[in-house]
């Protein structure tokens, strides 16, 4: 499809305006790709890099088709707007459900709303993750909003129970032919960042237990016939699948045989700031417990793209929305979801849920503009960056040591959510910081750096001497950028 031909089918959809196409016509007709030129990270395949900037976005709230959709265009128009590129949609959400009625029948009206967000994706530059199912229980579970029972054999479905679902080859045939529904529609459309088969597979009933990741254990087995089954129908899109909340050290040897699936094309990671979790590293600072959660993962080895790819704060065990969200106007939880995995070594900024009752609710639609401005004019692959901690008695620095650039975040250790959320504190103007750089990435000569403020929107210059690095006054964080 031409440009002026996508203007001209935007325009039949309602949805023309000042920014109705891709600024590069060529990046629109581009699909997202693991890069040749460095695994870890992502381009389009025209070659341009691409550094997924976003968040879940769900669903839209309510029942009226005119206003969720107005509502969805509003959230596009502002992460858009602040350099965003990337979201995440639930395909199984009760608004897009084409296979709500009838076990193996598909609703070709529902399908229109996911044909109108495909459609406001283009007209804003966004790439949209496409997250096949979620539910987890076939109608027996306490989770009501979890629950499928039209595939229960009482209801005319295929399966018995939840394992038979997975298991019985009739279900899984009706599955692909689901899969061609949505190929025969959706096929070949590079707005598709990636086709996802399950939100957190291991929640669903069962599949949780340790077997069911092992060597002949169903989840495993299912999981990998339906990657297959997606690159066959999807060859142009990337594809992917995932797992809960990473909160328990027990979960370890399940994430790592998930990262290590051949077919699966992104090691993906959720991880939540949560006070019941059974990881220490869940309770504090979220920049520590989200580079923590992309280390791990980069230590599989797997050699693919790593991204935090669920993230925010919750109520003990995942029982609430966090209830210092309403405290946050500065947006201090979304900023480390958002700096900290990249800077760690991940393929794109962390992405964030409780986009309604939180980025929306307190307008942190700006936070997005701030890391977009960080990374801008960035190459990643060409890069080839290395991930180094430097040691400081007041700052993480979180320092992505490239092949032409040295980039890094440095995070106040004493400003937490813990810090000015639940105790009331300000962040502390920082002055007088200075940093030395390692000596196998210091530069041999004297350099200028180019400092960016995230909080104040603002760059300036200094000068790295003898290895040694001043920062300007800043709170809560600052990034430098040195060209070598």
């Amino acid at each position: 499809m031409n440009r002026l031909h996508l203007a001209a089918s935007l325009c039949l959809l309602g949805l023309c305006g000042t920014n109705e196409v891709f600024a590069d016509a060529q990046s629109s007709q581009s699909y997202v790709r693991v890069s040749p030129r460095d695994a870890r990270y992502f381009e389009l395949s025209n070659g341009q890099p691409y550094v997924p900037i976003g968040l879940n976005l769900i669903a839209p709230p309510g029942r009226d088709e005119k206003q969720a959709l107005a509502q969805m265009e509003d959230w596009m128009r502002k992460l858009s707007a602040n350099g965003g590129n990337y979201i995440r949609l639930w395909l199984s959400n009760p608004f897009f459900d084409v296979e709500h009625d009838k076990s193996g029948v598909y609703d070709e009206e529902k399908a229109k709303r996911i044909d109108a967000v495909l459609a406001l994706a283009r007209k804003y530059n966004i790439r949209v993750k496409m997250t096949l199912e979620h539910f987890r229980h076939l109608g027996d579970g306490k989770q009501t909003w979890a629950g499928k029972p039209i595939h229960h054999v009482s209801r005319g479905g295929p399966a018995k129970d939840i394992a038979d679902f997975f298991a019985n080859p009739a279900s899984r045939e009706q599955f692909k032919k689901k899969l061609d529904w949505y190929a025969k529609r959706y096929g070949d459309d590079p707005t598709i960042f990636a086709w996802e088969l399950w939100n957190e597979f291991n929640a669903v009933q069962d599949m949780w237990k340790p077997e069911q990741w092992q060597e002949g254990g169903l989840a495993l087995n299912w999981t990998r016939v339906m990657l297959e089954a997606l690159h066959q129908r999807f060859p142009k899109n990337l594809a992917v699948q995932s797992l809960g909340s990473f909160d328990d050290a027990r979960e370890t040897d399940m994430y790592r045989t998930f990262c290590l699936i051949p077919k699966n094309d992104i090691a993906q990671v959720h991880r939540y700031l949560d006070l019941g979790a059974r990881l220490e590293v869940c309770h504090g600072p979220v920049d520590i417990l989200a580079a923590d959660a992309v280390t791990t993962l980069i230590q599989f080895n797997s050699g693919k793209p790593v991204l935090l790819a669920e993230s925010g704060a919750v109520e003990p065990s995942h029982s609430g929305p966090f209830k210092l969200y309403e405290q946050d106007k500065a947006g201090i939880i979304l900023h480390d979801i958002l700096f900290a995995p990249f800077f760690a070594g991940a393929a794109g900024s962390g992405q964030c849920w409780h986009w309604d009752s939180y980025v929306a609710q307190n307008d942190l639609w700006r936070h997005f503009g701030r890391f977009a401005q960080a990374v801008k004019d960035i190459d990643p692959p060409a890069e080839r960056f290395r991930p180094i901690r430097i040691e400081h008695p007041r700052l993480r620095i979180y320092l992505l040591a490239g092949q032409h650039t040295l980039l890094a975040w440095c995070r106040d250790s004493q400003n937490t959510w813990k810090t000015e959320l639940a105790e009331g504190k300000a962040p502390d103007l920082l002055k007088d910081q200075s940093i030395t750089l390692p000596r196998d990435v210091a530069p041999k000569q004297p350099v200028t750096v180019r400092f960016y403020d995230p909080w104040a929107d603002a760059w300036s210059q200094g000068k790295v001497e003898d290895g040694k690095l001043s920062l300007p006054a800043f709170t809560r964080s600052i990034v430098f950028r040195i060209e070598r």
